[in-house]
């Protein structure tokens, strides 16, 4: 039954794309942000979402929340209907005007000085930017990413990955692991959502409560005392996006595991605070 709902999304979608294609971005975005404000509800569960701003922000009304609800779909369409324009972000000239780097001086010295560290960011708007951005710099990069359920979706998007976002693409889990460790040593940075729920993370707080955490950073920094970079990707009314590129956080040698992890949090918190509806609260991230 899975395989059979699996082909007609990977059907619906492939129609889409190609529908995409022919119209351009503009109206794609506008397009997309309809549909999906129209059918993601029935994708993923109200109460999920609910919930998860009810953590977040224990005091907003319940009409506040449908707003917040409403406008991440409008984006979750656009982030889909950009997927076929990623060749277009990766051309230097083309989208050039698309994409604001906000303190590249960050960028320039990780290149300048061979460095290498750790990108973190969440999954606001177009994530797929901050890879390949950071690679399209010059900076050699393995970005960590989760294969999508769908086995018929999942190859179409993995081949835009890595053509078009970032070439080194590693896949999630205790094999994708061993493979950033053997990169990271040979000098490549390394990006990575620190957003969603893992099964084999850390407990540590989010908004609060207690949220499973991928303690990846943490042991990068535990283990060769590397520096994090944090990033955040906003989009603008008019659909452009400014990229934020965090002074590197750097921790004393006192720190476990634990608490580095519970720093991030932190940081993560206040990137989601910046533009909740910009943020995928889809995810059952306390669960």
């Amino acid at each position: 039954m899975s395989k059979i709902k699996y082909f007609f999304q990977f059907l619906f979608i492939s129609i889409l794309f190609l529908i995409f294609k022919l119209i351009g971005i503009k109206n794609s975005r506008f397009c997309a942000g309809k549909i999906f404000s129209v059918i993601g509800p029935f994708f993923r569960s109200k109460k999920t979402l609910n919930s998860n701003l009810t953590k977040a922000f224990p005091k907003t009304t319940q009409v506040e929340k449908d707003m917040i609800i409403s406008k991440m779909w409008t984006n979750y369409g656009k982030i889909l209907a950009e997927y076929v324009f990623m060749k277009n972000f990766k051309v230097q000239d083309n989208f050039s005007d698309q994409v604001i780097i906000q303190n590249q001086e960050v960028l320039e010295k990780i290149k300048k000085h061979s460095e290498k560290v750790v990108f973190i960011s969440g999954h606001f708007n177009n994530f797929e930017l901050m890879a390949q951005n950071i690679e399209k710099f010059g900076i050699n990069l393995a970005a960590i990413y989760r294969p999508l359920n769908n086995i018929f979706l999942n190859p179409m998007m993995e081949k835009i990955r890595k053509n078009y976002i970032c070439k080194n693409q590693i896949k999630k889990g205790l094999a994708g692991t061993k493979e950033l460790l053997k990169r990271f040593k040979v000098g490549t940075s390394i990006a990575l959502m620190i957003d969603q729920r893992v099964s084999e993370g850390i407990q540590t707080e989010l908004f609060g409560f207690k949220a499973l955490t991928t303690s990846i950073p943490a042991q990068f920094v535990k283990k060769f005392n590397t520096k994090i970079v944090p990033v955040y990707i906003e989009r603008t009314n008019d659909d452009k996006f400014i990229i934020t590129f965090y002074n590197p956080m750097e921790f004393e040698k006192s720190e476990t595991i634990n608490s580095i992890t519970y720093k991030l949090n932190k940081v993560l918190e206040e990137m989601i605070l910046k533009n909740p509806d910009q943020w995928i609260w889809t995810h059952n991230r306390w669960k």
